[in-house]
């Protein structure tokens, strides 16, 4: 019988850093990796909630915005410096916004690309020269990207230049075996999904996810979580460049 995955220790003393690990799907992967023995280091925007994360998983943490390409820099540089050379990069720092294409302007667009796109290149650039050969990288995409949803247009188009982005980094790292993997969620039950919205709203939202995923319910950020680390371990040691669609079976079913 397979040990399970809490149990199995697949990252005992690799250094692993999650980009955007204080909430929602980052933490959950925060507390999968600190569970199989990773030395693990955090970021994140918000100081009290990167705060906690730190205390509840031992991670070594810094605040910084994906979208600051220079406190990103400096975050993976001193990461490096204190557990030694990154084993495993997750990139799971994003934002959302929607408004129809009439709706979008320069600001809110650039917005969006800071952190989605030009943010995430940037820090998945800075991190190169401190990753191990032999490691893997883990980006969070979205089922955005191929989906054609009304009012998504500026998400969408940051989350499909990143999966090309994805590709050609896999590519590029070859010589190096330097795995780099892309998840994409669908509809998650995170804190994000509920911030500002009142019960009945949440419950609602829920309610239309359930009929609109062929699974019949949203996900779990635990789910999408686990999901990366499969794609960080050694399990996934000849799957490179992939998408893998963590969607309750939307892009393939819907």
């Amino acid at each position: 019988m397979p040990t399970p995955c809490s149990e199995r220790g697949r990252f005992r003393d690799q250094s692993v850093v999650i980009l955007g690990g204080n909430a929602g799907i980052g933490l959950a992967a925060a507390r999968l990796f600190a569970g199989e023995g990773a030395r693990l280091a955090l970021t994140g925007r918000n100081a009290e909630t990167l705060l906690a994360a730190g205390a509840e998983t031992g991670a070594i943490t810094r605040v910084a915005d994906m979208a600051d390409t220079g406190a990103c820099a400096a975050a993976l540089a001193a990461f490096a410096g204190a557990l030694g050379p990154i084993d495993v990069l997750f990139l799971n720092a994003g934002v959302g916004g929607f408004a129809p294409v009439a709706d979008v302007t320069e600001p809110f667009w650039d917005q969006i690309h800071a952190v989605n796109l030009r943010g995430a290149f940037f820090a998945l650039q800075a991190a190169l020269p401190h990753m191990r050969d032999g490691g893997a990288i883990v980006v969070t995409g979205s089922i955005g990207s191929v989906a054609a949803v009304p009012g998504n247009v500026a998400y969408a188009a940051a989350k499909a230049g990143l999966r090309a982005v994805v590709r050609i980094v896999a590519k590029e790292l070859l010589p190096r075996r330097i795995r780099v993997n892309m998840i994409s969620p669908g509809p998650t039950d995170t804190e994000i999904f509920k911030r500002d919205a009142a019960e009945a709203e949440i419950a609602a939202m829920r309610a239309m996810f359930a009929d609109v995923v062929p699974i019949g319910r949203m996900g779990e950020a635990d789910e999408v979580a686990r999901a990366a680390l499969f794609l960080a371990s050694r399990d996934a040691s000849f799957i490179n460049g992939v998408d893998l669609y963590v969607d309750g079976g939307c892009v393939e079913l819907g």
